[in-house]
This record gives structure tokens, sequence and C-alpha cells, in this order.
């Protein structure tokens, strides 16, 4: 176990999740009961567990969630679209909660598809215990803002500080760059053999 690891648990000893309403959302039995058993073993309750995203859409149309994880691969109306959903449903304050993703096949599209819909994380699985629970911490603390910019409704997709570059840096690059191409350029005119 890292370091990082077992300083952000000791950081962790100020939440207490136990009253958080929590849903799970997977449509394989064995998923939603490994999810649910390592949120149990944390103190946190599941009041929610859904096989579909249909069902657990009845259920927030109803109820105020605190978090979510779902399942990105389902029948029907899959995790990413569920997302989407949730984030655009206008429900307040549903469509703001924290939601994690999980997902037995992790290609880098799919992490591009997570964060995209509008997730806050993604979790492989199998995952343990441990890993599931640093990225509960982790979704607990993250300051992120919550944009909503065109068809996005989310999270800040952008995970650590971006520093403004320099404009007048940027475009003496550019030139310096252009004029780099020009005497290439006029260099290769100037040795050219005439036809």
């Amino acid at each position: 176990m890292s370091n990082s690891f077992n300083e952000n648990l000791r950081e962790s000893a100020v939440f207490n999740l136990s009253n958080a309403v929590t849903m799970v959302v997977d449509d394989s039995a064995f998923g939603l009961d490994l999810t649910t058993l390592a949120l149990r073993g944390f103190g946190i309750q599941v009041r929610y567990s859904c096989f579909s995203a249909a069902d657990a859409i009845k259920i927030l149309g109803d109820h105020q969630v605190d978090l979510i994880l779902v399942d990105c691969e389902m029948p029907g109306m899959d995790g990413h679209e569920f997302v989407r959903w949730v984030r655009n449903s206008g429900l307040e304050p549903n469509a703001y909660i924290p939601i994690i993703m999980t997902a037995a096949h992790v290609r880098k599209s799919k992490v591009g598809d997570v964060r995209d819909c509008g997730a806050n994380y993604l979790v492989t699985k199998p995952f343990s215990a441990a890993s599931l629970l640093e990225r509960l911490i982790w979704v607990a603390r993250d300051t992120r803002p919550f944009l909503e910019v065109g068809e996005y409704k989310g999270p800040d997709r952008r995970m650590r500080e971006a520093r403004p570059r320099d404009r007048n840096e940027r475009r003496a690059d550019m030139i310096a760059l252009n004029e780099k191409k020009a005497r290439t350029l006029a260099e290769a005119i100037e040795t050219a053999e005439p036809i």
C-alpha cells in the first residue's frame, strides 16, 4: 500500500458515509452484490439496488440520492446514457450528485467516454475494497466545479489546475516556427536543380 493512500485514509477519518443514501446500478447480480458488500464493509448502506437504468430512473424521480455507482455496460440504456440522463434530468439535487462508474474492460477511449458523459470517476472491476474506498474518498473531497457547457453537464473534466498560456509566448513560438519553415523553403528553392 502506498504512502499517499495511507495518508488519504488518515485524512479521511472525518468522513462518515453511514447515512449516505447510496444507489448501485448493475445488470449483473454478482456485480451488484460485490459492490454492495464492499460498500457495506465501509459502513455505507446501499438503499437502492437496481438491475437496470430504467429501475434507477424511477427511483431518482421520487427519492433524493447522495451517491451512485453504475456499471458502464448494461443492456438497454447503458451506464453512459444513464449518467447523461441524470445530469440532464433537472431533478434537484440528484442531477448534481457524485457518480462513480465501474467497468471490467477499460481502454483509454472508455476513460474518455466516462469523463465526457458527466461521471466523477471510473473504477475498474474487479476492484479491491481499498481501491474503491480510495475513490470514494477522492470523490468526497472533489472540489471541481459542476459545469454546464454546450451539451456537457458534469464536474469539470480537467483534473488539475491548468496554468493559462502566455499568449505572447505562444505567438512568438508560432512566428519563430513560421520563420524557420520559410528559411527551409527558401534554401530548398536555392539549391534546387533547374528543370
